[in-house]
């Protein structure tokens, strides 16, 4: 099944901001340069928290809600809450890039236990990776 048009380009844009900021720091682009990764790593987290709430929401449709899961759907929120308050940015920005690869797996069980869409997954994977991808770039623009 193919990912609605809407979900895909709406999540496409969702890349923006980051792609941008994570550009514009690797080019040293202006005065705002150094503060670039900073908006990214917020933006991750943001990111992370609506993911919590995207399989609250997903979990929540179950007769019988999973106690499980619908724990698991609260630490997106809360790894995005650590990283912008407990780590360094270059540290926080490499930790985010983890986390948004490692929700994928539990995207993946979603949508085999028939919780998510049956296109979820093609839809997450490039945007978690993309996110991913520009965390660790704008960390690794913090200490070139």
């Amino acid at each position: 099944m193919r990912v609605p048009l809407s979900a895909l380009l709406l999540g496409l844009a969702g890349l923006i901001p980051p792609i941008g900021l994570t550009a514009g720091a690797l080019l040293d682009l202006g005065l705002f340069a150094p503060s670039m990764p900073g908006f990214v790593l917020t933006y991750a987290a943001i990111i992370l928290s609506f993911l919590g709430g995207t399989w609250w929401g997903f979990v929540s449709r179950a007769e019988r809600p999973s106690a499980f899961l619908l724990a698991v759907s609260v630490l997106p929120a809360l790894a995005g809450w650590a990283a912008i308050f407990s780590f360094q940015p270059p540290a926080a920005l490499f930790a985010l890039a983890g986390a948004l690869i490692a929700v994928l797996a539990v995207d993946w069980l979603l949508v085999r236990r028939r919780l998510a869409p049956r296109w979820w997954m093609q839809l997450r994977i490039p945007l978690s990776v993309g996110l991913a991808l520009c965390c660790g770039l704008s960390g690794w623009a913090l200490i070139r």
